[in-house]
């Protein structure tokens, strides 16, 4: 399973969402496999923001804090 965040593209006439080389690597999956796929629009509400925020702040606050030091 992979969890990645892709972009539709125009496809000829029509759209898609392509999945990157080294996942399908990772997953054994080749041209002419079926997969089975789960659709959901990418959250930009000020929640979501917030929690990717605090996600940054506790991976990087000490490195955060040490540059206000420099």
């Amino acid at each position: 399973m992979i969890k990645t965040t892709q972009k539709v593209i125009t496809i000829g006439s029509s759209q898609g969402v392509t999945i990157p080389k080294k996942e399908l690597q990772r997953l054994g999956i080749k041209v002419g496999d079926s997969v089975e796929i789960s659709v959901q629009p990418e959250k930009t509400k000020l929640g979501d923001l917030v929690g990717r925020l605090d996600s940054f702040m506790a991976t990087y606050d000490a490195d955060l804090k040490n540059l206000t030091k420099r």
